[in-house]
């Protein structure tokens, strides 16, 4: 068993990548994709982790640029550059024979879906923990009155402030969030999906979460609605439902 503290990958435009890797020798490794503005330290990566110790699982996550202590600027980032780098360090840290089981929290179910189409000859399940792919457009952009969309063309930045916490939000990262669609996409692949989402959640809706679900035609797929969850669904119970459905999808694959 060979336990890897955090590294850093350079990607091929120089950005250092911060990320962990937990070696057991298996043949499936579950990749850990974070939320938007978060990182790779917290309850759920903490949770997934143990469970994939136990299971006897590889696991890797990582910090997309401009997050965590990963280089770059946050304000510089986008859709496209964050699923780029995820890509190359999939592909540079795991081998082509290997199978991967993708997580993905918040926006890291976007950034996983990008990479559906890249690394489906060694998929074997999705795991969406309150999934918000376009978000950009749907949740921010389009609910945006006159005068914030005139900011963010104008000044090319809005300082968004949600649920205590305050978004800069790029008028480069909306535009690109435009290119990187992902809920017309029909897939093909013959895999387990998972997708959690909490009732109470108020920053993502549920209908994203279904909307995932119809474009998945050959899956085994479910929705499990957590009661009085919030977007994190990070609370105790949360964490062992997420855990006990990987575990499931191992042992049933």
């Amino acid at each position: 068993m060979n336990y890897r503290k955090s590294k850093y990958f350079t990607t091929l435009n120089k950005t250092r990548i911060k990320y962990s890797l937990f070696k057991q020798n298996s043949q499936t490794t579950v990749v850990f994709f974070h939320g938007f503005m978060s990182d790779m330290i917290g309850a759920k990566p903490s949770a997934i982790q143990k469970t994939c110790k136990k299971l006897k699982l590889d696991f890797l996550k990582f910090e997309y640029s401009g997050h965590g202590r990963s280089s770059g600027t946050f304000i510089k980032g986008n859709i496209s550059k964050w699923t780029n780098e995820a890509k190359q360090l999939i592909k540079s840290k795991i081998q082509k024979n290997k199978n991967l089981i993708f997580i993905g929290s918040s926006m890291g179910s976007w950034i996983a879906l990008n990479l559906f189409s890249f690394f489906k000859k060694q998929l074997k399940g999705f795991i969406g923990i309150a999934s918000a792919p376009e978000f950009l457009e749907r949740l921010m952009w389009k609910k945006f009155n006159k005068k914030i969309k005139k900011i963010v063309i104008s000044k090319k930045i809005y300082y968004l402030d949600r649920g205590g916490f305050v978004y800069p939000i790029t008028k480069q990262l909306i535009f690109d969030g435009k290119k990187n669609k992902v809920l017309n996409n029909k897939i093909n692949l013959k895999i387990p999906i998972v997708l959690f989402h909490g009732t109470n959640d108020n920053v993502v809706p549920l209908n994203l979460s279904k909307k995932i679900l119809k474009f998945f035609k050959k899956s085994k797929k479910k929705l499990i609605k957590i009661k009085n969850g919030d977007h994190s669904l990070s609370r105790k119970n949360d964490l062992k439902k997420i855990c006990n459905e990987l575990n499931y999808m191992i042992k049933n694959k």
